[in-house]
């Protein structure tokens, strides 16, 4: 599964690791993403998000219901 958030569309980021010799090796900053259920009560059943911790966070003060709504908007299956 790609390392990103269904709700926040957040991504993967690219950069270097730099050693203490400063070399340079490339390195992906991956989201922590987390798999969440929640009970959908328009459609009277459970779904399972794929949310960044932010995207939870924003879950929590917008509603389960607003969040599908946002997700669906972005054309995300659901």
């Amino acid at each position: 599964m790609s390392a990103h958030c269904m709700l926040t569309g957040a991504r993967p980021g690219f950069g270097n690791t730099i050693s203490h010799s400063h070399r340079r090796t490339s390195r992906r900053f991956d989201p922590n993403i987390q798999t969440q259920r929640y009970w959908l009560p328009s459609e009277g059943r459970h779904v399972r998000l794929r949310l960044s911790t932010k995207g939870i966070r924003t879950v929590d003060t917008i509603g389960v219901e607003a969040a599908v709504a946002r997700i669906r908007a972005r054309g995300v299956k659901v």
